[in-house]
């Protein structure tokens, strides 16, 4: 981004006013679904706070994924940053919080949108039970997404910078080796297809062969289109290809959340609430990574934020044969991430320790 286009300097809880405005129309819904819904004040109460701590688990299982989606959104011309922030948040909200959850149980259940609308809303215990049958696919798709996209991050030749050196600096001079992350994926999908049975490891495993397989095709697909945008407009990059990655990306972070959500309420339209309120929080933090330049100040929290996707991705297949609560798996991620910032903070504390004694001696 040219100096030019670089937007006003905006103070922090400025970057959260329309986060702040979605979260009271999303409150006060909730409050209005819940008096319609029960016609008690405790009823109310009951469903305002879960749609509260539904948006509390949506911001803590998808912080990385704002520190991940600002690492791409950088790189992305003003226009198609903008568009990920107006078009990116429909498409979150809509259709990953209301679209996916019907199509899940129109295509378990083999019915028509409608029905699983009328589904929803008349028999929402049946609606939960089909969506938590789906949880194994689901689960399977997901978390091979998301171990690619950790992988890739870094089985990277060209990357210079490691957190835990050690094993960060022997994964970088392993990328050399051609579809290394592609035969690790597989590995590690098998050796859990194993802990199944028979019918449950061949679902597992054709989802995540799926996962495997999108995962590729929105990397050549975006890389064409970006290439062809390069092609059209000189220097340009980052345009349609990186916002078509960036979606698949938020769609794969949310999987978990969406099937998690229905251990607090079997009303769709309350979790859909929760969830995009949540959501909102997301894409206010991507952006604010971003003006701030919060990834080039510290310099592991991108790291951080990597090694919270594979946790999530292990995650994800190990609730292939066990449940863990989401509260877990946010408060991991949101430890890793912490640990890498505190990592940076002391990294440029001796940057600057080390500058000044090399200054003295001069």
């Amino acid at each position: 981004m040219t100096t030019a286009d670089a937007p006003a300097p905006r103070s922090t809880l400025g970057y959260f006013t329309w986060a702040f405005i979605v979260t009271a129309i999303g409150l006060a819904l909730g409050a209005l679904l819940g008096w319609q819904s029960t016609g008690t004040v405790t009823g109310m109460l009951g469903i305002f706070f879960i749609v509260a701590v539904l948006a509390v688990l949506e911001i803590s299982l998808s912080f990385d994924n704002a520190i991940v989606n600002a690492n791409k959104l950088k790189d992305m011309r003003p226009e198609w940053q903008r568009r990920f922030l107006t078009w990116g948040i429909i498409i979150a909200v809509f259709g990953m919080r209301i679209v996916f959850p019907l199509l899940i149980v129109v295509i378990a259940a083999k019915i028509g949108p409608w029905q699983a609308m009328v589904l929803a809303a008349s028999r929402p215990e049946e609606y939960a039970r089909i969506m938590h049958e789906a949880h194994l696919p689901i689960a399977a798709f997901g978390g091979t997404f998301l171990m690619m996209v950790g992988l890739t991050f870094f089985f990277d030749h060209e990357k210079d910078v490691h957190w835990v050196h050690w094993i960060e600096d022997k994964v970088s001079r392993s990328a050399s080796i051609r579809g290394i992350e592609i035969g690790i994926v597989l590995l590690i999908m098998l050796g859990f297809s194993k802990l199944l049975p028979a019918t449950e490891a061949e679902v597992f495993v054709t989802s995540a062969i799926y996962g495997l397989l999108t995962f590729l095709m929105v990397e050549v697909i975006g890389g064409l289109l970006d290439q062809q945008n390069e092609a059209l407009a000189g220097a340009a990059k980052g345009g349609f290809g990186a916002f078509l990655y960036l979606e698949v990306l938020d769609a794969s972070f949310s999987f978990d959340g969406v099937i998690g959500a229905f251990a607090l309420s079997q009303n769709l339209f309350i979790i859909a609430i929760g969830l995009g309120i949540g959501a909102m929080y997301v894409r206010s933090m991507t952006i604010m990574l971003v003006e701030k330049g919060t990834l080039a100040r510290y310099r592991y929290l991108e790291h951080g934020a990597f090694y919270a996707i594979l946790a999530l991705s292990v995650i994800m297949y190990v609730q292939a044969i066990v449940h863990i609560p989401e509260v877990i798996t946010g408060l991991g991620g949101a430890a890793l991430i912490g640990l890498s910032l505190w990592s940076s903070v002391r990294w440029n504390a001796a940057q600057q320790t080390q500058g000044g004694a090399d200054a003295i001696r001069a």
